[in-house]
């Protein structure tokens, strides 16, 4: 019982998490892309390209802050517990929905700003969420415990486009705008920050005042990948893979829009389909190829055929065709989410796990804060499509790095 419901309460957490996120892709295009949207921000007398800088930033902003606070929080955990660093970050979650509802409402940018970036600090916690799993769970079970995080992130990136675009349609219900999904998420996160309180029992029982928290231990740990030659290349393939996909998920909203105009509910619909085909990759398919082949042959092809499936959304003419590439899209990315995380786990011995996937997640969160920013300036330059293009490229050019170093001896030894 005390298991279960630590799990369940750090799955609520994470897919909170990852639903506002979520709810962010079809909603911000209205923002600062769409300057026919009812919704649109941008002051008169303001380009269009000023509105592509700012989404891109707006973007970056909460990955930027999780990239700095998640070894923060998980080492404040340590410290003073998982339970009250949960509340603490269930709570800031809270007023940054809250606040970016407001922002919405009176068109105040700089607010919408400070509630993403206080979102972002706050929504570093999946440190902590791992650190209660790891404190109830033993080291053999920890692999399937873990999962559950796996499947609250897929869950949200399904249901946060589809109730971003849903609930932001008046269409539906008059008195719906593009604040409404996050006063929706700002209740459920009440709603949860109560449970935790009243359910969520504190799993670290050792908790100890003495430990000193090093601020500076995200920068620390990219050093840390650099330094570490044995799987170096990894690390660099899983950044140019995530910020790839950080490139296309920025502006293939507005793209939508301009080529096949696309609304806000049409947007939250084509992701959650995405988000679908993620999910049955690596909860069914990923399992099926592992029977057969080893990460490295998968992610061989996989990261190639990424790229390539990315570059294919320039070919449909028609919107019902973008669907067509959903399933390719979709395997390709899930192999290469699943078999990348494990290969670097094998590659190194069992003293450095916590190390190295601690050091892959900060890897993995400055690879989504720096593209949305270069994007958004690309995006003003030449045009938001151009944003798709060069996703393709860049997690090709990850494919091409990895098939480089794949047939050296230390990935086959680690085979």
């Amino acid at each position: 019982m005390f298991k279960n419901k630590t799990l369940l309460m750090v799955f609520a957490i994470i897919f909170l998490d990852m639903l506002g996120v979520g709810m962010l892709i079809p909603v911000i295009p209205l923002l600062l892309g769409d300057p026919l949207s009812p919704y649109y921000l941008l002051p008169a007398g303001w380009d269009i390209s000023q509105g592509f800088i700012l989404l891109g930033f707006l973007s970056a902003i909460y990955p930027l802050m999780q990239f700095v606070a998640t070894p923060i929080l998980g080492q404040m955990s340590d410290k003073f517990g998982r339970k009250k660093v949960l509340l603490i970050c269930l709570f800031g979650t809270f007023v940054g929905y809250v606040l970016f509802a407001i922002g919405i409402l009176i068109a105040n940018l700089p607010l919408l700003f400070f509630a993403r970036a206080l979102d972002g600090i706050t929504g570093g916690n999946i440190s902590v969420a791992q650190a209660a799993i790891a404190d109830i769970t033993k080291p053999e079970d920890r692999a399937k415990s873990f999962g559950l995080i796996g499947a609250a992130f897929g869950l949200g990136f399904i249901f946060g486009p589809l109730l971003g675009g849903k609930l932001s349609d008046p269409e539906l219900v008059s008195w719906f705008s593009a604040a409404t999904p996050f006063w929706f998420a700002a209740i459920l996160t009440l709603i949860n920050c109560f449970a935790l309180f009243l359910f969520l029992p504190e799993t670290l029982k050792n908790a100890s005042n003495e430990l000193k928290v090093n601020w500076g231990k995200a920068l620390s740990q990219i050093r840390a990948a650099y330094l570490m030659k044995e799987v170096r290349h990894l690390f660099l393939s899983g950044f140019l893979f995530q910020g790839g996909f950080a490139f296309f998920t920025t502006f293939f909203g507005v793209f939508l829009i301009n080529k096949f105009g696309f609304d806000q509910g049409g947007i939250g619909d084509y992701f959650a389909v995405v988000g679908i085909f993620i999910v049955i990759t690596q909860a069914v398919i990923t399992r099926l190829v592992s029977r057969k082949y080893r990460e490295a042959q998968v992610l061989r092809v996989s990261l190639v055929g990424t790229g390539l499936a990315l570059l294919m959304y320039f070919l449909p003419v028609a919107a019902w065709q973008l669907y067509l590439i959903v399933p390719f899209f979709a395997v390709f990315n899930g192999l290469t989410q699943a078999n990348l995380n494990g290969l670097v786990s094998r590659s190194v011995g069992a003293d450095m796990q916590g190390r190295v996937l601690g050091i892959l997640s900060a890897v993995s969160a400055l690879a989504n804060a720096i593209p949305p920013i270069l994007s958004g300036l690309v995006a003003a330059s030449i045009g938001p499509e151009s944003s798709i293009i060069i996703s393709g490229f860049v997690i090709i050019l990850a494919g091409v790095i990895f098939n480089i170093f794949a047939g050296r001896k230390k990935v086959a030894v680690a085979q």
